[in-house]
């Protein structure tokens, strides 16, 4: 039974976590840039520069095309933000539980599997957006935002099943909870077969994240030189803004589900912390853990690279970061089958 204060701090909840993802998006965002910027041997844009981008597109007026669904085209990015807020809602901050999450401490209200679903919201709105835009340009970009998203959702799919199957294995209850994976590190359970299909899979994953966040190799559904921005072309002003929030907010999203899967440690188990310290200090190192999955999985990464072609892209996916993961699969299952670890029931 929900009760109205249950109800006004789940509200309350929602608006600060929507808070977090916002300011941290678009602080990543910005650090980000100043990364990329370092590596390449130029100056760059401040740290800031991504709140100004936002504040600038506030504060202009939205431009609709003259053949657009004026109603989808509008809806779209809110549509966005709000799935991408949804996501962080069930995904932990440290050792603070998911929002979402009920008192009993069991996620009956989502998994790991309904978070796979809303990390797929974001793009479906763009999708809509770009073909609602009546732009050939944001036709062509929506279509292969639909070919990206059919790529990389298979690697992540079994990266996810792969280490919930070896909980499941070692006798843990709830392995798709939320909760069960911040509580019970995959790394404690299994051997040194198993350690290798973790990294395996974590470097499935690192991949996964720039597809997950359209940058580069992966941006291919904007392309600026080819597409003249692609999904967004048509946008600007505050659903410009709205867009770009709704990126800032899926890279928090992306990082935090990276650290849930493989990083799942708090300095609070290690350190006498107790109280509001240990939230302190947990969270501070939760956010030096999505700092460095964002720097080895979105900066280094499109440094480095060059954009992909869209038929790259899928053989990419789909072939190699494909059977890398099953082979990640394999090398658990076979741990868990081999070696089973018993003794670990939560």
């Amino acid at each position: 039974m929900i009760f109205p204060l249950d109800i006004i701090w789940f509200v309350i909840g929602v608006v600060l976590i929507s808070v977090y993802g916002i300011v941290f998006g678009l602080l990543f965002m910005g650090i980000d840039r100043v990364i990329a910027a370092r590596m390449q041997m130029r100056q760059g844009p401040p740290v800031l520069q991504p709140f100004i981008d936002v504040r600038k597109l506030l504060c202009k007026d939205s431009v609709v095309p003259a053949h657009a669904v004026t109603s989808i085209f509008h809806a779209a990015p809110f549509i966005a933000v709000a799935g991408a807020i949804s996501v962080l809602l069930y995904l932990p901050i440290g050792s603070i539980m998911p929002v979402a999450t009920p008192v009993s401490g069991i996620s009956e209200w989502g998994d790991i599997v309904l978070i796979m679903y809303l990390l797929t919201v974001p793009a479906l709105a763009m999708v809509a957006g770009g073909f609602a835009s009546g732009s050939p340009y944001a036709s062509i970009g929506a279509q292969r935002e639909m070919v990206t998203m059919m790529a990389y959702e298979f690697p992540l799919a079994i990266a996810i099943v792969a280490i919930a199957w070896r909980l499941a294995a070692a006798g843990v209850s709830f392995p798709f909870s939320v909760v069960t994976l911040a509580t019970v590190p995959v790394w404690s359970i299994v051997g040194p077969l198993g350690i290798i299909g973790l990294i395996i899979l974590l470097f499935v994953l690192a991949w996964v994240t720039p597809a997950e966040l359209s940058r580069i190799p992966c941006d291919t559904p904007e392309a600026e030189t080819e597409l003249c921005g692609g999904l967004l072309v048509e946008y600007s002003g505050r659903n410009l803004a709205l867009f770009y929030l709704s990126m800032g907010i899926k890279l928090v999203a992306m990082a935090s589900l990276a650290v849930l899967l493989f990083l799942p440690w708090n300095l609070s188990w290690f350190l006498p912390l107790e109280g509001v310290f240990a939230s302190i200090a947990d969270t501070g190192f939760f956010l030096l853990k999505m700092f460095i999955v964002m720097f080895f999985s979105v900066s280094l990464i499109r440094v480095s690279m060059a954009r992909f072609r869209i038929n790259h892209l899928v053989t990419i996916y789909w072939g190699y970061l494909a059977f890398a993961a099953l082979v990640g699969l394999v090398c658990i299952v076979l741990d868990g089958t081999i070696a089973p670890l018993g003794g670990c029931l939560v």
